[in-house]
């Protein structure tokens, strides 16, 4: 069915979904790096307890990653450079899917770290892989839709670019 513009239902969609997207994963981001901004050493720790990288490089990722989180919240709340930070979150999403998966498949008993916190489980305390992983992939899924269709209503990127 298409409008007297000659658009599709899809096309008069898409946009409205790609802006709920952008603004679902762009607030995780935000959250989840901003808990971490405030506590680097459990950030660092959370790092090091999946036990794939060198020490030094842990450390590093762990200082790094909350800003990098941050960073690209902000661009897709606001909508700026979307295609960009949507592809730097696919990146990121399937790296901690993988990660996750690891920690899984070797039986560690890890907090996934992905919202502050992170490290070992205590006693009697049950990992959440399999319901991390879902969530994941649910946010990898959405953020597909933003490197496929990046242009969304109330976007920066709509108005430095002046496109429809």
């Amino acid at each position: 069915m298409e409008a007297a513009t000659g658009e599709s239902l899809l096309d008069r969609t898409v946009p409205w979904v790609g802006l709920a997207a952008r603004l679902i994963v762009g607030g995780v981001w935000l959250v989840a790096g901003g808990l971490k901004v405030s506590d680097l050493r459990s950030s660092i720790r959370a790092v090091q307890v999946y036990e794939l990288l060198p020490n030094s490089l842990a450390e590093f990722v762990g200082i790094v990653l909350p800003l990098v989180e941050v960073g690209i919240g902000l661009l897709l709340i606001a909508g700026l450079a979307t295609q960009p930070a949507a592809v730097v979150s696919a990146l990121l999403l399937v790296a901690f899917i993988v990660g996750i998966g690891s920690a899984w498949a070797r039986g560690l008993q890890i907090d996934c770290g992905c919202f502050g916190g992170g490290g070992q489980l205590g006693e009697g305390e049950k990992p959440q892989y399999l319901a991390e992983i879902l969530r994941d992939i649910g946010l990898l899924a959405l953020t597909g839709l933003l490197v496929w269709r990046p242009r969304t209503p109330f976007s920066a990127d709509r108005i430095l670019f002046k496109t429809k």
